[in-house]
Parts: C-alpha cells; structure tokens; sequence
C-alpha cells in the first residue's frame, strides 16, 4: 500500500522530518557534487531533496505515482512535478542523466519493473542514486514515520535488486543514526547521534543511499526461433469420378 502525499507532506513540515531531510541530504549532496548543465529526475517523494540540484541542473522535474498522489512543487514558481504511472514514466528513451529514488522502491508493488523503466529513461552513462530504508535500522522497525512503510532492503538484496534490472551499484553510504524520536529536547542531540551512530554502529542506520550506473551493454538471453512443425504431405493418386467404371471395362475388352 502506497502512502498518501499528505502524509509525506506532513512528515517533512514537522522537526523530525526536518531532520531526516537535513542527514539524508547530505548524503545525496555527498554523491552528486556538481550536477551543472545535467537533465535531473526525482522518482516518489524526492521534492525535500530535489531543492539541492534545482537552480544548478538545466532541468530538474519531479514524478509522483498515481496511488500516492502529487502536490505542486515548488510552491512559489510554476510547477515541476507530474502525476504518473510508475511503470510506464511519459519520457522518451535516453531523456535524463540523473534519476533520484525516494520513498519510491520500498513502496512499489514491482519494483524490478521501476527500475527497468528507470534504466529505459536514462541516457548512456547516466546514473541512479536511491534512498532505501535499510532493514536493520531502527527507522524501518516503526511506522510513525514514511521510513517504517513498505518493504526495508539490506544491502544484498539491493544489490540483487539493482543487479537483475541492468544496474551496477557504485557507492554505498548511510543515514540516519539517530532514533527516530520526535521530541524536541532529544532532536537537539541529533548531530551527536548521527556522528556517534557512523563511528560505532554503521550497519544500524536507518536509510541506504546506494548510487549505480546504467548497464549499456547487458546480456540478454538469446531466444530459440520456434520452428512450426508441418506434417510432411506425399502425393497420392486418387481415381477420379467414373474411372473405376472405366478400368473394369478396358478389363473386359482386354479379355476378349
């Protein structure tokens, strides 16, 4: 079950989302430095994190699944975002060099299909990063927040995943230590957590954020021509109407 966007609308306005968007937009931040004149998508929810790239890439557009719903963004220019069908995007082949993943693979009913019309969107060379919640982390064992939804991955499975839709991871990184607690006193420690939480316990963090490259020249398995079987046909001689007649009396005249 998909979430609403009211609901990941909400969780973003309040302190703890706040603080998700700040840690986990590091980390794309951290993966995609410079994206100057480059075609980028947000895939899901990606408009909290989309912000970062808008006024450097030369496009910069945002697609919502239908069962989850759309809301205008950004809010005080005309809108980038579009109401579509996850496994069929409305963008020729080849169309982006960038594709972000948020709050879109854990949430999908197929998600190799996602990612097949991901590669099919993405020009040559271009690359996939993905936030995905991570199933050991403590984020994806409580559904108060859009983290705790869905389906959580562990790194192996990520790469399976990625692997059979003609992806190639390349980085890894990590996200959000600490709890996901919304009290203000505690979010305060929030710094101290996420720094405590890299050096001690970094397969504990709450999200996955994976960056893979497009598979140009993948295998694909060859396929048997079916050969349609005809029975083979032999001529056979059939009397034609009164020849039986006819023989039975050159039988006769012959006897005489």
């Amino acid at each position: 079950m998909s979430l609403d966007v009211v609901d990941l609308r909400n969780f973003y306005a309040q302190p703890l989302g706040t603080v998700a968007r700040r840690f986990v937009g590091r980390g794309v931040r951290s993966r995609w430095v410079d994206t100057r004149g480059l075609r980028l998508l947000g895939i899901g929810y990606p408009t909290p994190y989309l912000g970062l790239f808008r006024e450097e890439a030369e496009r910069c557009l945002a697609f919502m699944p239908a069962a989850q719903g759309v809301v205008k963004w950004p809010s005080a220019r005309p809108s980038l975002t579009a109401l579509v069908e996850e496994h069929e995007l409305p963008l020729p082949d080849a169309e982006v060099d960038r594709v972000l993943l948020v709050h879109a693979l854990e949430m999908s009913h197929d998600a190799v299909t996602l990612l097949r019309e991901v590669w099919r969107v993405l020009a040559a060379g271009g690359r996939l990063l993905a936030v995905i919640p991570n199933r050991r982390g403590i984020w994806a064992r409580l559904d108060t927040t859009p983290f705790g939804q869905g389906r959580p991955y562990s790194r192996s499975q990520i790469t399976m995943l990625l692997r059979e839709a003609w992806f190639t991871p390349t980085g890894w990184g990590e996200a959000l230590y600490v709890p996901p607690i919304a009290r203000n006193w505690f979010l305060r420690s929030a710094v101290a957590w996420e720094r405590a939480g890299r050096t001690f316990w970094p397969p504990f963090a709450g999200v996955h954020i994976v960056e893979a490259t497009k598979e140009v020249y993948r295998a694909v398995p060859a396929r048997r021509e079916r050969r349609r079987l005809v029975p083979a046909l032999e001529p056979v001689l059939a009397p034609s109407p009164g020849g039986a007649a006819r023989a039975s009396r050159d039988a006769v005249f012959r006897r005489d």
